[in-house]
């Protein structure tokens, strides 16, 4: 049964693509805070990230299969697989007290289930510059039905 896409909290399985890696997440803000970053990383990975408290994650599985990758300031931290390369999870630069969650990740949930998702300021991180808009959404990504 998918998931309603909504800011009610929900607690959620997720795995990997070879599923050497699987954990246990609660997402106090639902699936609706979904959104992207247009950081470097982010703009190649292409992936659509919900929230998590750091303790709100349990990776219960695979653990030592997760590679760690940081780069630039070394704050944030990157966690792919170290058998199918599929980025599960990140610490936030911007909040270090949060993880970023792989939508595509979580069981029954698909990127494509969000009808349109915010693009955050990553190029320009806002710990770096200051910024006049308080939400730092610098675009919306729409993924519009075939028809």
């Amino acid at each position: 049964m998918k998931p309603v896409i909504s800011d009610d909290p929900i607690e959620l399985e997720g795995a990997c693509h070879c599923r050497a890696v699987r954990f246990r997440v609660r997402l106090s803000e639902g699936l609706g805070w979904a959104r992207r970053c247009n950081c470097s990383l982010c703009r190649m990975r292409g992936a659509v990230a919900v929230s998590a408290r750091v303790g709100d994650l349990e990776v219960y599985r695979g653990a030592d299969k997760l590679t760690l990758y940081q780069f630039n300031t070394h704050v944030a931290k990157h966690y792919f697989c170290s058998i199918c390369g599929i980025y599960t999870h990140h610490q936030r630069r911007s909040n270090p007290n949060e993880f970023g969650i792989n939508a595509a990740c979580l069981e029954d949930v698909s990127p494509f289930d969000f009808e349109a998702v915010p693009v955050t300021e990553g190029i320009r991180h806002p710990t770096d510059y200051p910024r006049s808009d308080s939400e730092g959404i610098v675009g919306i990504l729409r993924f519009e039905p075939k028809k």
